[in-house]
């Protein structure tokens, strides 16, 4: 499993977007990650500016949310309905965006749930439990 460190997953973000911007060919993972950046445009200034950013410190406390964070959570989101897990995820989401009217609002429904089923992983010191993750995607609306 890929397993990077907080600084390479922020290159990831900040290398696909100056490839994007200079015009360059994109691959794999790369295009996935645009699409993602592109549904952000609050995010684009930030991403042009990496040595600004690259080392800035988000904490839960400051009240703000951590945009290479919700940038991850995208990718896992995408992972995971691209291969429909866990099983039972895309007819959540397809349920969601169907009531929300919004893919992008659906995704944002399974990422916070994904947030809580990590965050309570990371609290209880175990793997994430893909039960809460699609118990709370019932709770959703629709």
């Amino acid at each position: 499993m890929f397993s990077p460190s907080r600084d390479e997953a922020r290159r990831f973000f900040f290398d696909t977007w100056g490839k994007y911007r200079r015009g360059e060919a994109l691959v794999g993972l790369e295009k996935v990650a645009l699409q993602v950046i592109s549904l952000h445009p609050e995010y684009h200034a930030l991403l042009d500016d990496p040595e600004r950013h690259l080392d800035h410190d988000y904490s839960p406390e400051d009240g703000g949310l951590n945009p290479f964070l919700h940038l991850s959570l995208h990718l896992a989101v995408e992972e995971q309905l691209s291969i429909d897990q866990p099983r039972g995820i895309r007819t959540h989401f397809e349920r969601i965006a169907q009531a929300t009217g919004s893919e992008h609002d659906a995704k944002h429904a399974l990422l916070e749930c994904l947030a809580e089923v990590i965050w309570q992983a990371q609290r209880s010191h175990t793997a994430p439990d893909n039960g809460l993750y699609l118990e709370c995607l019932r709770r959703r609306p629709g």
